[in-house]
């Protein structure tokens, strides 16, 4: 491909990722100008704001690659359009991910049009990485839209505090020795229920619904929009092994997600991320969930009772 003449806008962090993210773009023939983005303001104990020491890292790596440098504030947008979201989720009782948020409004949104409008740049890079189908000569030619029992209820020591426990966490119970885990929290309450153990069937669902899903290549891939339901793989945390499953597209644009095998801790808030053949096709935040295993067992223990008791009471035939 012809990158010569290409102006990519690399937002530079001060980091080795992003550092080496402008090294390659710069060895393949673009011209790269880095861009150091202040999201927050923090001042540690001495009053010195960490974010400074960050932006002359910046500085120094794009001298080093003699590259031009450039610097812009998203401190407020941060605030009004992640960490407000973030302090929403939170009161919803889910646990958000502000990172992907930050992906979604401040990188591809506000420093998108930047790059584009400040500095003239046909595309902008960042240290993130995802395996995808698009070829370079692909991403240039993108044009930028918008789119569209066994459980224990602790009912007294975090009343107030409820919405800092996510599940999976270990949770410390007054009185009671060995170990507690979250496996669900009643918003209207502030009630947190917890199991005996790591691997309690409570902690084990294999069902999900997202919201409307971001897809990267297509919206959303011919397959599903032909078939209704897909087979691919998914993952909620970064380093998770990909899990078989099964999306079923919904008219709102979100997925009904089967696994093929329960997985534990799944959290609403956080997104469910696809992939098929090793590419990175898509997310969408994690709303819903369907029963977990213990429940289903519960269900199945309930209904088999009366049977055998029926079956108890049936004189044998002579």
């Amino acid at each position: 491909m012809q990158a010569a003449g290409r102006r990519v806008a690399c937002a530079v962090s001060g980091g080795v990722d992003s550092a080496v993210a402008a090294l390659l773009l710069r060895r393949r023939g673009y011209q790269v100008t880095g861009v150091f983005m202040k999201n927050w303001d923090p001042l540690d104990e001495q009053g010195a704001c960490s974010a400074d020491r960050d932006c002359e890292d910046a500085y120094r790596v794009c001298q080093k690659l003699d590259i031009p440098f450039h610097q812009v504030s998203y401190v407020k947008e941060y605030w009004n359009e992640v960490f407000s979201d973030l302090l929403k989720e939170y009161e919803l009782g889910r646990t958000p991910n502000p990172d992907i948020v930050c992906n979604k409004h401040i990188k591809f949104n506000h420093f998108l049009h930047y790059a584009m409008d400040n500095l003239g740049a046909d595309a902008i890079a960042t240290g993130h990485y995802a395996r995808t189908s698009l070829e370079d000569e692909e991403v240039f030619q993108q044009k930028h839209t918008k789119r569209p029992q066994g459980l224990f209820r602790n009912r007294f020591e975090v009343r107030n505090s409820w919405f800092l426990y996510t599940i999976g966490q270990r949770a410390r119970l007054a009185g009671l020795q060995g170990a507690w885990f979250v496996v669900d929290k009643d918003v209207s309450t502030g009630d947190i229920f917890v199991a005996p153990s790591t691997d309690h069937p409570a902690l084990y669902r294999d069902l999900l619904r997202t919201n409307r899903v971001h897809w990267i290549a297509e919206e959303p891939p011919a397959e599903l929009v032909r078939e209704k339901m897909m087979e691919c793989h998914f993952r909620f945390r970064h380093q998770m092994a990909l899990v078989p499953c099964v999306l079923t597209l919904n008219q709102d644009g979100s997925v009904w997600v089967t696994l093929v095998k329960p997985a534990r801790a799944l959290t609403p808030g956080q997104f469910a991320v696809f992939y098929k053949g090793g590419e990175c096709l898509g997310s969408g935040k994690i709303l819903r969930l369907g029963p977990s295993v213990f429940t289903m067992q519960q269900g199945r223990n309930r209904a088999e009772g009366p049977k055998k008791e029926g079956m108890d009471k049936v004189e044998p035939a002579t």
